[in-house]
């Protein structure tokens, strides 16, 4: 009748109302809480580069104390940083996890380093990437592999290169400087200077000779 339609434009206009002031806050909330070089809780960090930012939320981290940020970089909300296997751990080497000035790490990603990643400069990541120097061992068989002697092996990726949404990167990769990683790529071993690499496991398909971009032959192996 009459007054239930009343009444039903009114709770559709209250409830417009509330959504516009929650979004409004939310986006002011992470605003705020986003980490810049000034903020009490960038003194964590090894590093932490002028210009860059931490977006909230971020994701689950620990180990700030052996991550360096470079300058002018940007990690997405949902981004996991981490160095060790928790809160409080000595580390080995200094910095674990070293990204670089003017990057850009996505949405969703995790870079969980144990000896060492090293990021250049100038490196754009896609979403829900998994980088990570450790992996577990496999060996005994009266043992389960959770519980075996980890393998650490360190990655780099070199400066100007693209990572592509859902990537994998996997110890012992060595990515060369201006490099393309297709999306959902799974990278192991070493990957040239200017090219592009696609699959699981990921293989060269284009590289530059020096004059142009060519393809790449067919039978040629793939990196690692």
């Amino acid at each position: 009748d009459w007054s239930s339609d009343v009444c039903s434009s009114d709770l559709s206009a209250f409830t417009s109302i509330v959504g516009s002031v929650v979004r409004s806050v939310s986006m002011w909330a992470g605003r705020v809480a986003a980490i810049g070089p000034t903020d009490k809780a960038a003194r964590n960090y090894g590093r932490f580069g002028t210009g860059s930012i931490v977006a909230w939320p971020p994701g689950a981290g620990f180990g700030e104390r052996w991550i360096w940020l470079g300058n002018d970089t940007l990690i997405a909300a949902h981004v996991t940083l981490s160095a060790g296997m928790g809160p409080g751990q000595e580390m080995l080497t200094d910095p674990v996890v070293s990204i670089g000035d003017r990057c850009v790490i996505g949405r969703g990603t995790a870079i969980v380093g144990h000896f060492s990643i090293d990021i250049g400069d100038d490196v754009y990541m896609g979403m829900n990437i998994y980088i990570t120097d450790q992996n577990h061992g496999y060996e005994d068989l009266d043992q389960p592999i959770g519980t075996q002697t980890p393998r650490d092996d360190a990655v780099s990726i070199g400066s100007g290169s693209w990572i592509g949404s859902g990537a994998v990167i996997l110890p012992g990769a060595q990515i060369g400087s201006h490099v393309v990683v297709g999306a959902n790529s799974v990278v192991r071993g070493v990957v040239p200077d200017n090219c592009v690499v696609v699959g699981s496991p990921a293989r060269v398909v284009r590289r530059h000779n020096g004059s142009a971009w060519v393809r790449d032959t067919p039978d040629q192996p793939g990196p690692g």
